[in-house]
């Protein structure tokens, strides 16, 4: 997680941009009253991740929900990583490199403890299907880690 907080959006891989184009924009959605999964449809079917989209809505929707702490997303076009955002990218990364354990192990810190396993396997899915999608997300870290050791 903290090897997001505050970076630069653009020291992340094409798929962390990805889903964090998407976690904002559901976000964003929300906050102007419109359907998330309508909103973000065009851009899920550009990156041929249509299929990630429903699952995708139910994780976001579900961490709205069942936050112990109201998620604090930043503006689409904000240039940094803000902490929530961190945490969530470090969820996916998690994910994508197959430690479902340390990502749930997270996701107990945020949610409800009966929103834990319905939203980790909405994740799971996402992931699955984003990877099939040909996003590699297994590196959302290489791209940064290079970066700050120059």
């Amino acid at each position: 997680m903290y090897t997001f907080i505050d970076q630069p959006v653009d020291r992340l891989c094409n798929g962390g941009r990805f889903l964090l184009w998407g976690m904002r924009g559901w976000a964003h959605a929300v906050e102007q009253g419109t359907c998330p999964p309508l909103a973000l449809s065009r851009g899920f079917a550009s990156m041929h991740a249509l299929p990630a989209l429903p699952d995708f809505h139910l994780a976001m929707a579900m961490l709205n929900r069942d936050g112990l702490e109201r998620i604090s997303l930043a503006p689409i076009n904000c240039q940094r990583i803000i902490e929530h955002e961190a945490i969530l990218i470090g969820m996916w990364r998690d994910l994508a490199n197959g430690d479902l354990d340390r990502m749930r192990e997270t996701l107990e810190l945020l949610v409800k403890a009966e929103a834990v396993s319905p939203i980790a396997r909405a994740m799971t899915t996402v992931t699955a299907k984003l990877i099939a999608a040909g996003f590699n997300i297994t590196g959302l870290s290489g791209a940064i880690v290079k970066e700050v050791k120059r």
